[in-house]
């Protein structure tokens, strides 16, 4: 799969491995980043980060993306690409200070995998700076 990326914005492959003692933290659920896509040379911190996985559970793939810590989550079904996928908006809380930030991520099966495809801000004016880059990616997405 591919889709569209802002200007400036710089993507790299994440590559984990099984026995690294910080494969977890590349970890949501069932699914395992493959590649961030870093906003910092936008002038934005935080990035586009893509994840895979092999189920073919939409609503279950995301909610365990999401996790346990969730908040006001309200999940969209959609078409991404022609094909079936699901969006979730919700609220965690910040690992730095005593407040819920704003959380974005799609899902969309791409042949024998599972993609989603997450808004990783550091607060609330960087997601609002770099929802663009997330609905730009959700609108040019294609799978061959």
């Amino acid at each position: 799969m591919s889709f569209g990326l802002q200007a400036s914005w710089r993507p790299q492959a994440v590559r984990v491995d099984a026995g690294d003692p910080l494969a977890g933290l590349a970890r949501r659920g069932t699914l395992t980043m493959v590649c961030e896509i870093d906003a910092k040379p936008a002038g934005n911190i935080g990035y586009l980060r893509v994840y895979t996985g092999k189920t073919d559970d939409l609503r279950a793939a995301l909610t365990a993306f999401a996790g346990t810590e969730a908040q006001n989550a309200v999940y969209t079904d959609l078409r991404i690409g022609g094909r079936p996928a699901l969006e979730v908006t919700y609220q965690a809380k910040s690992q730095l200070e005593d407040a819920l930030e704003p959380e974005r991520a799609f899902v969309v099966q791409a042949g024998s995998k599972l993609v989603a495809v997450a808004l990783d801000s550091f607060d609330s004016d960087e997601h609002a700076a770099m929802t663009p880059a997330f609905e730009l990616a959700r609108s040019s997405l294609t799978v061959p």
